[in-house]
């Protein structure tokens, strides 16, 4: 296939400008070959243009990154993937003392660790940071025992990180470098702010739906202890789309070096999790770090990433060797990125995406009643409140994740129940970058009621 660069282009700036999308780049590997394009600027207040080589902020991208260099070390025999975390980590400890025990390092990737997943405290920018905070993670609660559910856990990614300076001797920045980073030839990635200073690197933008937003006052809000789950990592769309193609090429580089078995590949993206939530990412399943797509039976993996008033998406179709990788810095770019990957996979990969979410024409109507009251996790309280058969939810940032956001206060319509699970739509805010935020409403296995949002699971406590 003839990759068509200036059409894509075209739509890329159309799609963007549409969008209220500051600058977004494009990487595109087709037939063995990547393609790069770029639109807008970095900095609304500066005008600094996009260039393909400009750096933007992943994520929970990074994640995956995380997942990748635990399991080298798990191929070198240095670690167990069925081991505790415990026994890899003396002194480990989290407020339930059975979790503490019983925890496992595959739980932890594909997150059923049950670890409340948005603990974040400022543990300092030395090189001690990561092992402040999971000291610190003694009074980490638990939303669920470990294996018993899905719920995604930036936390869990934490302790994998400090898993990895435990047993490389490195930190996890150094670590990241030299065993990944380096080996790829991913020249425009970087983990600290320092380093980014020597790129063209974007800036966040926030401000209300449908308008034009502004520069962020701070670059990144994350402090340098949440690297592993997506606090620091930045790179262009290109080295992202390199990234991939050690996972695609089943785990070699370039130059032919293998830095990965064929059988960890694919144990990277084997169905380890099925997802109550399959909206919030389009996910059907988890792996090994890898969020786990199916587009009419096509097979995909990929990963979303949320900075700084950034957003990345990652999504590789294995079948045809493709992936594509797109950055942005604000704006609706969750509609951008559907918009501009349902046209882009369907000519490339033959793939069909999911139609937008959101709720159905004719609005079903259920008992409200029985989802009213407060769930509450680590770092989020949600309040649900049933009035004249209406649902009204507001979520709130509290504790070290209060300085993210305001409160996000929205009216729920129902969207479709079976199986023990009730969906609702909320409109999209703020992070929930779409036009309909998916609601989920499911019970975890001892009977307790939860609601997913983001992906994450909040135990219903009131």
């Amino acid at each position: 296939m003839t990759f068509d660069l200036a059409h894509w282009q075209t739509r890329l700036d159309q799609l963007r400008a549409d969008h209220q999308v500051p600058g977004a780049t494009l990487a595109v590997l087709v037939d063995g070959r990547i393609h790069e394009l770029a639109s807008g600027v970095l900095h609304r207040g500066t005008g600094v243009t996009a260039t393909a080589d400009s750096l933007f902020q992943l994520g929970s991208v990074a994640k995956v990154y995380t997942a990748t260099l635990v399991m080298r070390l798990v191929e070198a025999g240095k670690l167990d993937l069925d081991a505790r975390v415990i026994d890899v980590l003396p002194g480990f400890t989290v407020a339930d003392p059975v979790a503490a025990g019983t925890v496992t390092v595959r739980q932890l990737l594909n997150h059923t660790s049950g670890l409340s997943g948005d603990f974040s405290l400022d543990t300092g920018r030395g090189d001690d940071a990561l092992a402040g905070y999971v000291a610190a993670c003694a009074d980490l609660g638990q939303d669920f025992p470990p294996g018993a559910a899905f719920a995604y856990s930036s936390s869990g990614y934490n302790v994998l990180g400090r898993i990895i300076e435990v047993i490389t001797g490195l930190t996890w920045d150094e670590a990241l470098r030299t065993l990944l980073l380096e080996p790829l030839g991913l020249t425009h990635s970087v983990t600290l702010p320092e380093q980014a200073l020597r790129f063209r690197t974007a800036i966040g933008h926030e401000g209300p739906q449908g308008e034009a937003p502004t520069p962020v006052p701070v670059w990144n809000l994350m402090t340098r202890n949440a690297g592993p789950y997506g606090g620091a990592l930045c790179s262009s769309a290109a080295d992202l789309v390199r990234f991939a193609q050690l996972h695609l090429n089943d785990g070699r580089t370039p130059d032919g070096t293998r830095l990965l078995s064929t059988a960890t590949v694919t144990a990277m993206q084997n169905r380890e999790v099925e997802v109550p939530d399959k909206w919030t990412v389009s996910s059907d399943a988890w792996g090994l770090g890898w969020t786990l797509y199916d587009w009419d039976g096509t097979p995909g993996y990929g990963h979303d990433g949320a900075g700084t008033g950034q957003f990345a998406y990652l999504r590789v179709i294995p079948g045809t060797r493709v992936a594509v990788a797109l950055l942005t810095n604000g704006g609706d770019a969750r509609i951008l990125y559907a918009n501009l990957f349902r046209e882009l996979l369907a000519e490339i990969a033959e793939v069909r995406m999911p139609a937008p979410f959101g709720p159905p024409a004719r609005p079903l109507v259920v008992d409200v009643a029985r989802f009213a009251g407060t769930y509450r996790r680590e770092g989020v309280e949600i309040t649900v409140t049933a009035r004249d058969g209406v649902a009204r939810l507001v979520y709130r940032f509290v504790g070290g994740m209060a300085v993210y956001s305001d409160a996000l206060e929205m009216e729920l319509t129902a969207v479709s129940e079976s199986a023990g699970v009730s969906v609702f739509a909320g409109p999209g805010t703020g992070t929930f970058s779409g036009d309909w935020m998916p609601v989920v409403f499911s019970r975890l296995p001892d009977g307790t009621g939860c609601v997913y949002v983001g992906a994450r699971a909040t135990p219903k406590i009131a």
